[in-house]
């Protein structure tokens, strides 16, 4: 591990980072103040940040307040699929577009300062951020690249599943927000009104259709339907067992990252088995609400094998501008990745990929994928 690691492990305030005082106090009650000692330091960190947030955002991101607030956010493109599906990828991919704008790294982690804020977030970021993504797999970090507005919408609002990173004790409460099934609606209402904020002060800086990635959004279509009835999306699908493999992985390391609760380890297999089910039931369940010219379904397997055809269909299923004209920065991007490695998973025990093959059937189904013993 490196310094920079070691450094964020030890006092990084994971993905509370942007919160300001009020949303944090706010939080920590709601988590009954439950911090055991060893991870004071973080939470003492975590505070002071967002006391510097709090003034920020009170003085200098006061002023553009009403020039945000007239802004109309264009049909944006929302990349869905399970975590660990390839939505990573195909996002950087098709964010190398400069007729589109998306969601950076430095943004969704101070989303309430960002517009005046970004450049100290810039300066910051060689302290606190890791060289990959928390050791979840060598995807290189910096504050500009793309990035989930998920991340954003947990610190204005809290409603997350990646709150409970932070605070995993609590993690059946919130992964209701996959869905945001069974929520009362003044929680919802308080989501979709931090969500258009957050797309509109992002539409204000670039005044370019956005291109929007975050899993969770898999299991809200008709939410998201209800803020951007116009918006496109495109679905992209993975071999499920790896899929299992590489999530639990994810949510191990976040918690390494991001906890200050003692987390149950053992119980990581549940919870992932579990949130996918959530997360695709409402996909299926809500698909059919998005009209067909503006869907698209790829599979993770296509992206690897031919990323230029896939994109050019993509584009064209879409009615998107030619794709001909992003095509030579894209081609670029993946030589680049050649010497890209992924990373390597044990072979799974029987009993667990009987398990993953019955609770995620409609999955194997759905894509045929095969069943393996």
């Amino acid at each position: 591990m490196g310094w920079r690691e070691a450094l964020n492990q030890a006092t990084g305030p994971g993905i509370t980072l942007g919160i300001t005082t009020g949303d944090w106090v706010r939080l920590l009650a709601e988590n009954h103040f439950r911090i055991p000692p060893r991870f004071w330091p973080r939470t003492t960190f975590q505070t002071l940040i967002s006391l510097v947030n709090t003034a920020w955002w009170a003085t200098a991101e006061a002023a553009v307040y009403r020039s945000v607030a007239r802004q109309t956010v264009q049909p944006p493109v929302f990349i869905l699929g399970h975590w660990r599906s390839g939505t990573t990828h195909l996002h950087n991919l098709m964010s190398l577009d400069e007729r589109f704008a998306y969601a950076r790294f430095g943004q969704v982690m101070i989303p309430s300062t960002f517009l005046t804020g970004e450049g100290v977030m810039w300066a910051a970021s060689f302290l606190l951020l890791p060289r990959d993504r928390m050791g979840v797999d060598g995807v290189k970090m910096s504050a500009d690249v793309p990035w989930e507005e998920e991340f954003a919408l947990n610190i204005i609002t809290g409603k997350s599943p990646y709150t409970a990173w932070s605070f995993p004790h609590r993690v059946a409460h919130y992964e209701r927000y996959i869905t945001f099934r069974d929520v009362p609606q003044h929680e919802i209402d308080e989501w979709k009104a931090a969500f258009v904020w957050f797309l509109k002060k992002l539409t204000w800086k670039y005044q370019r259709p956005l291109i929007m990635k975050s899993p969770p959004n898999t299991g809200r279509i008709k939410l998201i339907l209800e803020m951007f009835p116009d918006a496109r999306f495109v679905h992209i699908h993975r071999d499920p067992y790896t899929v299992y493999q590489s999530t639990k992985h994810l949510q191990l390391k976040s918690w390494d990252y991001c906890a200050m609760q003692k987390p149950d380890r053992d119980s990581v297999h549940g919870q992932v088995l579990r949130q996918y089910r959530l997360m695709m039931d409402a996909f299926f369940e809500e698909r059919h609400l998005i009209p067909k010219d503006r869907f698209c379904e790829v599979s993770f397997a296509e992206l690897e094998t031919d990323p230029l055809g896939l994109l050019r269909n993509v584009y064209e299923k879409l009615s998107l501008p030619d794709f001909a004209v992003a095509e030579p920065k894209v081609t670029a991007y993946v030589k680049s990745l050649a010497n890209y490695k992924k990373n390597v998973h044990s072979d799974l025990p029987a009993d667990v990929r009987k398990e993953i093959s019955t609770a995620w059937k409609r999955s194997f189904d759905e894509w045929n994928y095969p069943v393996s013993s």
